[in-house]
C-alpha cells in the first residue's frame, strides 16, 4: 500500500491538537478525568483476518472446569494458523488483561497441535466478538498507594500437574502490570499454590 495514506490513517497525533490518539495499534481517548486505553480497532481487525467476522459470541474467553492438556488421538490441524492466531491474541494481552490466562494456556501448545486446542483459541476470538471494547481505564486523580494482587488454580495443568500463577499491580487505582505464568514448581496443596503466587508477586 501507500505508505502515505497508512500513515494518515494510523495518526499517532491528531492533527487538530497535541494529545496522543493511537500508538502502535493502542487507542488513546484522553478527557479531563482520565485516559481510556483500548484496542478496539484491532480486534476487528484480527476478527477479520481470520474471517471470524460471523462467529457467535461467548460470554467468556475459556470455558470454565475444562482443562487443555495432551491430544494424542486428536486430529492435526495447520501449526502456521495456530501460530498466527496466538501471535495476535498474545498482542492484544497489552490492553485485555481479561484474556491474558486462556492466551497464555493456549500458548503451551504449538508444537503438535490438535483440533481440540483450535477450539480452544476460537472461543477467545469467541469472547472478543461479545466485548471487543474493553480497555484499561486511568482516572485522574487518585492517593499515591501500591497494591499488588494474586492468584493461583492448583494443579490446573493435567499433564505435569503444576499450578499457575496471575497478578496485578495497581499504582493509584491505576493498573499498571499484570502477569499470568505456570509455576516452576509442582505445589503439594492449594495453600502452597496460594503461597507461591505471593511469593512472585513481588518480582513484577
Amino acid at each position: 500500500g501507500n505508505p502515505e495514506e497508512e500513515l494518515k490513517d494510523h495518526a499517532i497525533i491528531d492533527s487538530g491538537c497535541s494529545e496522543l490518539t493511537f500508538f502502535l495499534g493502542l487507542q488513546v481517548k484522553q478527557s479531563t478525568v482520565g485516559i481510556f486505553i483500548s484496542q478496539d480497532r484491532y480486534v476487528k481487525d484480527i476478527l477479520n483476518k481470520f474471517n471470524f467476522r460471523t462467529l457467535k459470541p461467548a460470554t467468556t474467553p475459556i470455558e470454565a472446569h475444562k482443562a487443555l492438556g495432551k491430544d494424542e488421538e486428536g486430529e492435526d490441524v495447520d501449526v502456521h494458523l495456530y501460530r498466527s492466531m496466538i501471535g495476535c491474541l498474545m498482542y492484544l494481552t497489552a490492553s485485555r488483561p481479561d484474556i491474558m490466562f486462556a492466551v497464555c494456556l493456549c500458548a503451551r501448545f504449538q508444537v503438535t497441535l490438535k483440533v481440540s486446542y483450535m477450539h480452544t483459541v476460537k472461543r477467545i476470538f469467541r469472547y472478543l466478538k461479545h466485548q471487543p471494547k474493553l480497555g484499561l481505564w486511568y482516572p485522574k486523580d487518585f492517593p499515591f498507594h501500591l497494591e499488588a494482587f494474586s492468584d493461583s488454580d492448583y494443579a490446573g495443568d493435567n499433564h505435569d500437574r503444576r499450578s499457575t500463577s496471575g497478578g496485578c499491580q495497581y499504582l493509584r487505582r491505576r493498573l499498571v502490570s499484570w502477569q499470568c505464568k505456570k509455576q516452576v514448581i509442582v505445589a503439594i496443596s492449594s495453600t502452597e499454590a496460594e503461597y507461591v503466587a505471593a511469593a512472585s508477586c513481588h518480582e513484577y
